[in-house]
């Protein structure tokens, strides 16, 4: 009874075991090998609370496998061999062993690498948790030696069996009324392990009744729930995520969801002038000339910001979201710099035509430097038509097509207007 609820509530079998039904439901390969037996090396990835450490246990007792589990958080290179050699004398007794490794994300590359040569011949089975995507934070040699299992936030029908099963077996004459129950799982946020912490604290605070039993206020939940916090990291998946979210939201024109996903980041923790900046970027990126305001809008809430800081800078930056995903959308500029970019970077340093360059000295004048350059404001309507700005080598081209949309409408017929006056100055 020492053990906190969560431990003590933790399945001992997979027909206890709450949630991953698109792992675990009848029929799926990863509940197939626990009730074989048939061991392999593999990685669990998801949030915290989803039941990564619990399925590695119920994988070794379905084996009759010794467990032995070490954390990258508190281990180092003594732990890793010290339980390498006790794998290996288990071996040697004919017992085999799975070696879970929890956080196995914050291991270095060589600390990984440590692994490799006992999960190829078979001194363990290797089983990795992380709530980090493992693409970026493993190394490839590791990841193809195991398979990659994405655990998911558990839904709230399996946190309302988890809280009524602990109910159950843990204070059998205690009340939780249907909405304090969802007072529980909407604050634990799809983790298990959060759902238990706070069921375990408001048992204590439970009041006694006249009949013997006892009833969870929800008053008591939501002081306990109060200061809960949102899943959030803001060096991890769910800030790239969720930044993500933000910006397609944007592009999509759905004010609500890019404020929706602007308001989780701030309730998370995000540093608001890092969403400044971003929303910088997707002024320029999925706005442009369609609409040139946004770009100072933006601007001016980063600069509002600043100047005010939070909470009252957040609603200029809520305020300029909320501008972009009305806008009209554009990418021409985005996609149009580009092709530059690549053509450049392909083409080499093709020189400056002779008629473009500067002239400022007597030899350079000699040389034809600015010789028969034309002058645009000397030129009917401020245009010089016909002229040649690009390298010889390359020729005239054409990297930006505006988009029939808010002011690259203009854009487009005033660049067609003075395309044709080129092609008519070039025929004549």
């Amino acid at each position: 009874m020492a053990a906190p609820l969560a431990e003590r509530m933790r399945p001992a079998s997979l027909q206890t075991f709450k949630g991953q039904q698109h792992l675990l439901g009848e029929g799926k390969p990863l509940r197939q090998a626990i009730e074989s037996g048939h061991l392999h090396s593999m990685l669990f990835w998801g949030p915290p609370g989803t039941g990564k450490t619990t399925l590695a246990r119920l994988i070794a007792r379905h084996s009759n496998a010794d467990f032995l589990s070490i954390s990258a958080v508190l281990s180092g290179v003594k732990e890793i061999r010290a339980a390498i050699e006790q794998a290996k004398q288990s071996q040697q007794l004919g017992k085999s062993t799975l070696l879970f490794v929890d956080e196995v994300h914050r291991f270095n590359k060589s600390q990984q690498d440590a692994f490799l040569p006992h999960v190829e011949d078979g001194t363990f089975t290797f089983v990795g948790a992380t709530t980090e995507n493992p693409s970026f934070e493993l190394n490839n040699a590791l990841l193809s030696r195991a398979r990659l299992y994405r655990l998911k936030s558990l839904e709230p029908e399996a946190l309302v069996q988890i809280v009524e099963q602990a109910l159950e077996r843990e204070a059998m004459e205690l009340r939780l009324s249907e909405a304090g129950l969802q007072q529980i799982t909407t604050a634990a946020d799809g983790d298990a392990r959060r759902a238990l912490n706070i069921l375990e604290i408001v048992i204590d605070l439970a009041v006694p009744q006249e009949d013997g039993s006892k009833e969870i206020d929800e008053t008591h939940i939501a002081q306990v729930v109060a200061e809960g916090s949102r899943r959030f990291d803001k060096g991890g998946d769910a800030f790239y995520e969720q930044i993500s979210a933000l910006h397609k939201s944007v592009r999509g024109s759905n004010p609500d969801a890019a404020l929706y996903w602007f308001a989780r980041m701030i309730d998370g923790g995000v540093d608001p002038l890092y969403v400044a900046r971003r929303v910088v970027r997707m002024a320029s990126e999925d706005i442009g000339n369609a609409d040139p305001r946004a770009l100072q809008i933006t601007l001016n809430a980063w600069d509002t910001y600043e100047r005010l800081g939070s909470p009252e800078g957040e609603l200029a930056i809520a305020q300029a979201i909320s501008y972009l995903a009305v806008a009209p959308k554009s990418n021409a500029i985005y996609k149009a710099w580009n092709r530059v970019l690549a053509d450049v970077k392909a083409g080499g340093s093709a020189e400056v035509p002779v008629h473009l360059r500067n002239a400022p000295t007597k030899v350079m004048k000699e040389l034809g430097y600015g010789h028969a350059y034309r002058y645009a404001h000397d030129e009917p309507e401020a245009y010089a038509a016909g002229e040649t700005y690009f390298p010889d080598a390359l020729g005239e081209q054409r990297y930006y097509e505006p988009v029939e949309r808010g002011m690259e409408i203009k854009i487009k017929q005033r660049m067609d207007y003075l395309q044709q006056l080129d092609q008519q100055a070039r025929q004549a």
